[in-house]
């Protein structure tokens, strides 16, 4: 792909994943922008942007993302930060020239009780899961609006889905976290502080599906040298464990070795959530990493991170 590449969020998990890689589409020019540098709720300071830089290709990596608590608790803030941030982009894209964009989504699109795994199809089939409901919606007009852009205006926009991620640059937050790094960070300070137990919240049965952030820059690289792709795909790792495996597997690359204990009173969330990626894989995308591996190593990238002061926390 030549020209130039603007990847909004670049310092996020997912953005940062993308840029590690983004020679892979061999750009002529990588444009960056920081929140403090660019406000991307800001739909006058976009437009400005867009005008000066006219990038060729986009891709939207930024997003206010969180767990069950984050979204349960913050609504308001979820929707209007993740609609803004789309509407923006994607119109003052358009308006400049943009010529290819792809929009990242989650697999929070897709409603509660849906058959697994989920087809690209069962967008707006059902009712969403409660406790992200406000993200959710927000994620299907970025993607609705892309297939929109694409059908009355000819662009091509088009969105990818990937399932839960994880990997290099987590938010560990304690509260705000999504669940593999808030695992990751209970099991290391129980071990750190030699406690008895740790406690899960829910139930432990709900089923979910990871994959590494590396594997999903490289899918969003092969999707983006596709000529006609779909207006919306799903990417996801082929596999998923129930929360009790994937915790024990956590405590088992943290080294913990007190009690694993789950608290029924807490929200379990959607009971499952696997992605049917059959779609790009038949494009031909496979992801390399093994979760367990894909494990190990985010788990060693944590505590690099924890003695360089540069653990993700907010």
């Amino acid at each position: 792909m030549s020209g130039s590449v603007y990847i909004a969020g670049h310092r996020g998990m997912v953005g940062s994943a993308i840029l590690r890689q983004i020679d892979g589409l061999n750009p002529d020019r990588v444009i960056t922008r920081t929140r403090q540098e660019l406000d991307l709720c800001d739909n006058a300071a976009v437009q400005e942007f867009f005008a000066k830089e006219k990038p060729d290709c986009v891709i939207i990596a930024a997003a206010k993302v969180g767990g069950i608590h984050a979204n349960n608790t913050y609504p308001a803030d979820f929707i209007y930060e993740n609609l803004s941030v789309a509407l923006n982009i994607i119109h003052s894209a358009y308006q400049n020239g943009t010529k290819r964009l792809m929009n990242l989504g989650s697999s929070c699109i897709y409603p509660r009780e849906v058959p697994q795994p989920m087809k690209e199809e069962a967008l707006l089939s059902a009712p969403l899961e409660k406790t992200n409901e406000a993200y959710a919606v927000a994620k299907i007009a970025a993607l609705k609006m892309c297939e929109y852009y694409r059908k009355q205006y000819g662009v091509l926009y088009h969105s990818a889905m990937p399932t839960n991620l994880y990997g290099k640059g987590d938010n560990y937050h304690p509260e705000n976290s999504h669940v593999l790094p808030a695992l990751i960070r209970r099991f290391h300070e129980a071990k750190e502080k030699n406690l008895a137990e740790v406690v899960v919240w829910g139930t432990g049965t709900p089923k979910r599906e990871f994959l590494n952030v590396e594997d999903l820059a490289s899918g969003v690289f092969y999707l983006l040298q596709e000529e006609n792709p779909p207006d919306w795909v799903n990417i996801g790792a082929g596999v998923d464990y129930t929360i009790a495996e994937i915790a024990q597997m956590v405590k088992d690359a943290v080294g913990f070795k007190g009690d694993l204990v789950f608290d029924p009173t807490k929200p379990d969330g959607t009971p499952r959530k696997f992605m049917d990626s059959s779609k790009l894989m038949a494009l031909g995308w496979k992801p390399k990493i093994a979760f367990q591996d894909g494990l190990k190593s985010t788990y060693q990238n944590f505590l690099l991170g924890l003695e360089a002061g540069t653990v993700r926390a907010s």
